[in-house]
């Protein structure tokens, strides 16, 4: 099995927040931190708001259709608006997110971004550009960051939802 399928297998929380953190392509921390209030599951999009990235830039995150799929099935707390509030942040013997270690011994989350970043560079046509800015990385030099204020966000989507696509199989 891939590591996908043993996240879809597991009925875990942090085995979701996994997930997420992966078919996004995000920082753990940036899933963790996640706030209802960022998603708009009508629109497929999660804006991350500046302050919890680390470009320090707001990041619109398009979601591939699976990711929607394990938003809309999480459970809310009532009064609370985290996303998912009984996931620990720190990657120690009694974190959630010591699952990574468990189902992949030698892997790291961040490794999950690093793995995205691979396979969009080797074995897809999108521009690396979409793939920088599908991780938030800052694109060009001052001169280039002056004139291409885009964000590629339609395109984006199609890389998403191909990342999506080749985990699954």
């Amino acid at each position: 099995m891939n590591l996908a399928a043993d996240l879809r297998a597991s009925n875990d929380n942090a085995a979701r927040a996994l997930e997420i953190t992966m078919l996004c392509a995000v920082r753990s921390g940036e899933v963790l931190g996640a706030q209802w209030s960022e998603i708009d599951l009508a629109n497929k999009v999660w804006t991350i708001p500046g302050d919890r990235i680390k470009s320090g830039k707001e990041h619109r995150i398009p979601l591939s259709d699976r990711a929607v799929e394990i938003f809309e099935k999480l459970p809310r707390l009532i009064g609370s608006d985290v996303v998912f509030p009984n996931v620990k942040i720190r990657d120690n013997p009694g974190s959630k997110l010591a699952l990574m270690k468990a189902l992949r011994p030698g892997f790291s989350v961040h490794g999950l971004r690093s793995s995205f970043r691979d396979w969009a560079g080797d074995h897809t046509n999108f521009p690396s550009e979409i793939a920088e800015h599908a991780l938030a990385h800052v694109v060009g030099d001052k001169s280039f960051q002056a004139y291409r204020r885009a964000d590629a966000f339609e395109k984006r989507r199609a890389l998403m939802q191909a990342w999506s696509s080749y985990c699954a199989a």
